[in-house]
């Protein structure tokens, strides 16, 4: 069993996440609830300040299957494409809102895996934006932080009448 998400606006959604020392069997166990809570969501990707947990770690599945989640430690953007895409984004932090982004079609990015060992991987259409959307989150941003400040305003605006 995951434990809860943290609902906006608590300071761990705000607070850059810590870097990982090492991949060990505590990470892995950290990786595994993230990756229960995002199937239940359902979402395509989470980053552990979104259950409280301070650590640059974050999980992705954009795959139609499921089951194929990339876990991502101290994850960080090497290369963005030129060429964007929009999709609707949303957090299961602050439920009942999205809006659409428009972010780079494609990334390269470098991380531990779960062996512990660096890898560079391309991610490209919704892996893509989910590796962009749970990098946000590592550094303490969501994606609405993306928005105009009116268009930001309306949502949050929004989602406290929720």
């Amino acid at each position: 069993m995951s434990r809860p998400f943290v609902m906006w606006p608590h300071k761990a959604l705000r607070t850059r996440a810590a870097p990982v020392a090492q991949v060990d069997d505590a990470v892995r166990a950290i990786w595994d609830e993230m990756v229960e809570a995002m199937e239940a969501m359902p979402g395509y990707g989470l980053a552990a300040p979104q259950l409280g947990i301070g650590l640059r770690l974050a999980v992705v599945d954009a795959s139609t299957a499921r089951g194929k989640a990339v876990r991502l430690a101290n994850p960080e953007l090497l290369h963005a494409s030129v060429e964007l895409r929009e999709h609707e984004e949303a957090s299961p932090n602050l439920p009942g809102v999205g809006a659409a982004l428009k972010r780079p079609r494609a990334v390269t990015v470098r991380f531990l895996n779960a062996a512990g060992e660096t890898e560079e991987r391309d991610f490209v259409g919704l892996w893509a934006t989910s590796v962009q959307h749970q990098l946000d989150h590592l550094d303490g941003r969501m994606y609405f932080d993306r928005l105009s400040r009116t268009r930001r305003e309306m949502l949050l605006k929004r989602a406290r009448k929720r």
